[in-house]
């Protein structure tokens, strides 16, 4: 990690100590679309997921937070209606803080919004490519790409490959990419056979992220 990355969230981290951490079992929901939200929420520990529901209850993840993380952040910074579903994939420590506080503290911390102007254009950009592929891809392309992306996103090095720490199951896969569990399972399991991932534990292991790439669209956006 970079020193400026540290510097941020250590900035982050004083900020948001000086409130009581909330707690969340695995699946619990933290906000329902619809809901105003309490306040700024940033995630100490664990990995959250934000999602939408169709009319005909599919559900499609637009963004999985990690630690470092907060939102909503359109909420917060333009107080636009929260139209999304916020829901723990594993055990995770919050912090809330009121909303003209944490506009307060951007505004008094430049460097703070700088980087937090970075990282929102990161998704930005990584959210134009999904919608990339949802629209072109196949099944197939889709799965990979996710995969690779997570892997790069949520992964650690290792001395064989790249371990995901956000434990994915192929469910949290298909509503990434908006397949049904079973394609997801078809696909990964096709995706495992030519030797391009594995599994260690419950967490996905990446042994060959070029390989996996040009399996997937991300060689071609």
């Amino acid at each position: 990690m970079s020193v400026v990355k540290d510097t941020f969230l250590h900035s982050l981290d004083l900020f948001f100590a000086k409130f009581k951490p909330l707690r969340y079992r695995k699946g619990e929901i933290i906000l329902r679309a619809g809901e105003a939200p309490p306040g700024v929420l940033y995630l100490k520990r664990g990995f959250v997921r934000l999602y939408s529901i169709s009319k005909q209850g599919e559900e499609l993840t637009l963004i999985i937070f990690k630690p470092g993380d907060f939102f909503p952040i359109m909420w917060a910074i333009n107080n636009m209606p929260n139209n999304y579903f916020l829901e723990s994939m594993t055990f995770c420590e919050i912090c809330r803080v009121p909303r003209a506080v944490f506009l307060a503290f951007i505004r008094d911390n430049p460097d703070v919004l700088y980087e937090m102007t970075k990282r929102i254009m990161i998704r930005f950009a990584g959210l134009l490519s999904r919608m990339e592929y949802l629209v072109f891809g196949n099944a197939y392309a889709k799965v990979a790409s996710i995969l690779a992306i997570c892997a790069e996103r949520f992964g650690r090095r290792e001395k064989e490959g790249i371990l995901v720490e956000v434990p994915l199951t192929h469910s949290d896969i298909a509503t990434l990419v908006g397949v049904t569990r079973e394609t997801a399972s078809v696909e990964i399991k096709k995706i495992e056979r030519k030797g391009l991932i594995a599994h260690k534990g419950r967490l996905l292991f990446v042994k060959n992220l070029r390989g996996l790439k040009r399996e997937s669209l991300l060689d071609t956006l």
